[in-house]
């Protein structure tokens, strides 16, 4: 009997380790594309996450469902609650989210941004990744227009470094979670070729091939910022470089250096309303969304326009809100028809059940446990317990 006994415990500690590997594995999933599901390619570009209530009433309208919100994150604003409940309102909301890394703006130099280094990287993803997210695909951003010195800490842009950087990061995302889904930086398609603030923004693809060869299979998507340049007022064309058309050309050209083919993110356009008249910038809209940009749903996963709100200030000439009061452009977009899109939703199994809350319930677990005491106190009780032990 005491024989028997013995094997019981034996089988059940064996067990129970069989078990905390379950529960403490990483799951081995991976991204998929967005474009092979039902896509809701409509979205809106934000700046704060108090937004999302007013973003989601614009981009699933009219018969949509799960849209898009770009929102950019800096480097000093990683305060796990405000994010994570970001993250519990976009799914609650059904809104995709996009985060694009930013550093922070120089304290003396107004408008200049600090260059990003390896660490913003692993601090950025470590931080991410400790957030439970509506969707399987997390999709990330890597900085902003950095072909231009103010984005680039006042100095000349450089494509040597950002290669560097592009590859580092596409490693040390995928290092924590093979959810990630790493998108290139959009660029300013109206920056000359000053050699000194400015790299046009084809030559700077060209030189960051040149630096490595391989930078564009570091990537699984591309951001466009496919304003109507220049000065944010031209006519919808659908072959213009520097133009509501610039993903097309930058599609092609990165998609040549690449094994697969990788879709685009449109996360800023926009005309500004401070040259324009609200109604122009509503044609221009509709006709750009069913002309141009709606005939390349096999290419653009979603569509940002810059932006939702500006509370005044210099963006205020892009803003679908004007003195807090509804743009006739914000109603065109609101109106036009809509699909119901159909993302795969952020999930981990446990004994082959899906169960999407696991991640956050893990994550308050140390909350609720004795200060000082961590899992392996857990174990070493178990054992004690199911053996016998003293």
């Amino acid at each position: 009997m005491r024989s028997n006994a013995i094997k019981f415990k034996v089988l059940s500690a064996v067990f129970f380790i069989f078990l905390l590997s379950f529960l403490s594995v990483k799951p081995g999933f991976a991204i998929y594309d967005p474009l092979s599901r039902p896509n809701n390619f409509y979205g809106i570009h934000i700046l704060f996450p108090d937004e999302l209530d007013d973003a989601a009433k614009l981009v699933n309208s009219s018969g949509g469902d799960w849209g898009y919100v770009t929102i950019p994150i800096q480097a000093k604003d990683k305060d796990i609650d405000k994010w994570q409940k970001f993250m519990d309102d976009a799914k609650r909301l059904h809104l995709i989210p996009i985060i694009r890394l930013a550093t922070q703006e120089d304290f003396i130099r107004k408008g200049v941004w600090r260059k990003p280094d390896f660490y913003d990287i692993i601090d950025f993803a470590n931080f991410l990744n400790s957030l439970s997210w509506p969707t399987k695909n997390r999709y990330v951003v890597l900085f902003n227009e950095v072909n231009r010195s103010d984005e680039w800490g006042g100095e000349t842009p450089d494509p040597s470094f950002y290669s560097q950087l592009v590859d580092f990061s596409y490693k040390t995302f995928k290092d924590r979670s093979d959810d990630f889904f790493i998108i290139l930086g959009g660029l300013d398609n109206a920056a000359p070729n000053d050699g000194v603030n400015y790299i046009d923004e084809y030559t700077y693809l060209a030189q960051l091939i040149k630096y490595d060869p391989n930078v564009f299979n570091n990537i699984d998507g591309i951001a466009s910022h496919s304003y109507p340049n220049p000065g944010f007022s031209q006519i919808p064309s659908a072959n213009k470089k520097m133009g509501v058309s610039s993903y097309k050309f930058e599609y092609d050209f990165i998609n040549s250096y690449t094994t697969s083919r990788k879709p685009i993110f449109i996360t800023e356009t926009g005309w500004s309303n401070g040259i324009l008249p609200g109604s122009v910038i509503a044609d221009y809209y509709k006709m750009t969304f069913e002309k141009i940009w709606g005939g390349d749903k096999d290419k653009v996963v979603a569509i940002t326009p810059f932006l939702l709100r500006s509370n005044g200030g210099p963006f205020d000439i892009f803003s679908f809100y004007k003195n807090n009061e509804l743009t006739p452009y914000y109603q065109t977009f609101q109106s036009m028809a809509k699909v119901k899109g159909d993302p795969i939703l952020d999930t981990v199994k446990v004994l082959g059940t899906e169960v999407s809350s696991l991640k956050d319930d893990v994550r308050k677990f140390p909350n609720n446990a004795p200060e000082g005491i961590d899992a392996k106190f857990f174990v070493k009780l178990y054992f004690k317990t199911i053996l016998g032990l003293n």
